[in-house]
């Protein structure tokens, strides 16, 4: 049966305080943390395509520490048949590379016979938007990316980005990896019956080694990027108001100042 892995990451809430720790790592101890907002999109569409499609299955898969069942168990609540989480000290400290390569990993020793990766366009706590591309490219498969609509037809996944300037209709043959963003579809809420199953539901623990990945090839150690220095940022100042005739001028003025006209 062809499956839709969908990626899902537990974050710090975004109502709380963010700090870094000492080496520029993200503090996560003490603090709240849920299914990352834009992973509920790539769960929801992920189950479109399942219901669009019966003969697929959907299995959640999170890398991170035990606390991240729980952003797999909102998952399974939304619909997914199964869950799988990569946990292992190694993997502490990854950077964008790493985790795409634990990630990627995770996904061949699950194994199922993956036809699409489903992520979000960029999670809350990096923001960085790299992994879809370079999970594709660790899986050489094809990568749409910020899509705000997605089909599968027989053997082909199509989709629409958005941006700027317009629409532009993508498409490429399975297996591929898609990413999408809030755009894409609001994510419908687990039900009672939903909520009590996943509750029950055995979820799959994967170690690094377990993948075939090694303890060098992931972590802060043996990450290919470094975080130097992080500055706090500023408390933001009030605007400046200008108002009456000479409004028009001092604004060009502003403007013109800053090399925007």
């Amino acid at each position: 049966m062809p499956t839709i892995v969908v990626c899902v990451k537990h974050v710090p809430d975004t109502w709380s305080e963010r700090t870094l720790n000492p080496d520029f790592t993200l503090h996560r101890e003490g603090v709240d943390e849920v299914i990352d907002e834009i992973n509920e999109y790539a769960v929801e569409q992920a189950l479109q395509l399942k219901e669009a499609n019966p003969d697929y299955r959907v299995v959640a898969l999170t890398m991170g520490t035990p606390r991240a069942e729980e952003a797999l168990r909102k998952a399974l609540a939304m619909g997914c048949d199964d869950a799988a989480i990569l946990t292992d000290d190694a993997l502490a400290g990854s950077d964008v590379l790493g985790t795409s390569w634990a990630l990627n990993s995770a996904i061949n020793a699950l194994g199922e016979d993956v036809a699409l990766v489903v992520t979000g366009n960029a999670s809350s706590d990096g923001s960085m938007g790299a992994v879809p591309g370079i999970l594709a490219e660790y899986r050489a498969v094809p990568a749409l990316t910020n899509l705000t609509k997605v089909a599968i037809e027989g053997t082909t996944i199509t989709g629409t980005r958005e941006d700027t300037h317009g629409e532009y209709e993508l498409s490429a043959q399975l297996p591929a990896v898609v990413s999408v963003t809030e755009k894409s579809g609001k994510p419908r809420f687990p039900n009672f019956k939903g909520i009590m199953a996943a509750k029950k539901k055995e979820i799959r623990t994967l170690s690094l080694a377990e993948t075939g990945a090694t303890a060098e090839q992931v972590g802060l150690a043996h990450a290919a990027t470094a975080v130097r220095s992080a500055d706090t940022r500023p408390e933001r100042t009030q605007g400046t108001i200008t108002r009456g005739a000479s409004a028009p001028t001092e604004l060009v003025d502003f403007l013109a100042e800053r090399g925007l006209i």
